[in-house]
């Protein structure tokens, strides 16, 4: 079964990772110490980088995983009820952030998520039956309880995409947020076919919180070389490398 945290556990954590999520660079106001995706604060060094962070090395329930082995079974689909909304961005050092207008939710089973935001990683840092792609979108979501469930997309090179291209038009160069009053819709990101793994899992960055329900999809949808090699030279690779399922069960719908 999936394991279960408090309550009370699982809001402090929620705050937590949301307040990385949403103001960066963490180490921004000095209350964090600063992270990054290689050397002396690489992933690899994440849990000795303060104690909030040790989950990174210590959890039993860590994120990405390699979505391989999974049990047939029929999960709470997600239902997605995402509005248009205006574009407004953040790089926070990491990576770009989208942050959601209020009123876009999920429902997964009988619990509303809000989205709060949808990011992007490259590569991919959920592997696919041992194939990893090019890029990954994350589109975060809290419940009203603080737990968290995200939706994780693969995106494989081929045609440009459309969706893509306002936003990377208005991708800051530097740390900080950009608006716009282009409307996107971020349906418009997610494939066709509504196939996905289900387990759970942590946040992938520190303090890597384990409070993630993750739904990722199997099909991918596609983005142009160039549109992947812009977000890669801004942000370099800025995915966290594969983490033990400790015998977690990874569940598939199809």
């Amino acid at each position: 079964m999936l394991k279960c945290v408090s309550h009370a556990s699982k809001v402090l954590s929620a705050g937590l990772a949301l307040g990385l999520m949403a103001v960066a660079p963490a180490n921004a106001a000095g209350d964090k110490p600063a992270w990054s995706y290689e050397g002396s604060t690489g992933p690899e060094n994440w849990g000795k980088l303060s104690p909030d962070y040790a989950a990174c090395a210590i959890g039993a329930q860590q994120s990405p995983v390699d979505l391989t082995g999974a049990v047939e079974a029929y999960p709470a689909m997600p239902s997605v009820h995402w509005r248009t909304m205006p574009l407004r961005v953040k790089n926070n050092g990491h990576t770009l952030d989208v942050i959601a207008a209020p009123g876009s939710f999920m429902m997964l089973g009988t619990v509303l998520y809000e989205l709060v935001q949808f990011h992007f990683h490259t590569p991919s840092e959920h592997v696919l039956e041992g194939q990893t792609f090019p890029m990954e979108i994350h589109f975060v979501h809290r419940s009203e309880a603080g737990d968290l469930a995200v939706l994780g997309v693969f995106v494989m090179e081929g045609a440009a995409n459309s969706a893509l291209e306002p936003i990377w038009a208005l991708m800051p160069k530097e740390p900080g947020e950009a608006s716009s009053a282009t409307l996107i819709r971020p349906t418009d990101l997610l494939p066709d076919d509504g196939a996905l793994d289900r387990y759970a899992g942590s946040l992938t960055t520190p303090p890597c919180s384990e409070i993630v329900t993750w739904s990722v999809y199997l099909e991918p949808i596609e983005a142009s070389s160039a549109q992947i090699a812009a977000f890669s030279q801004l942000f370099g690779a800025n995915a966290r490398p594969i983490q033990a399922s400790d015998r977690r069960f990874l569940l598939r719908s199809d």
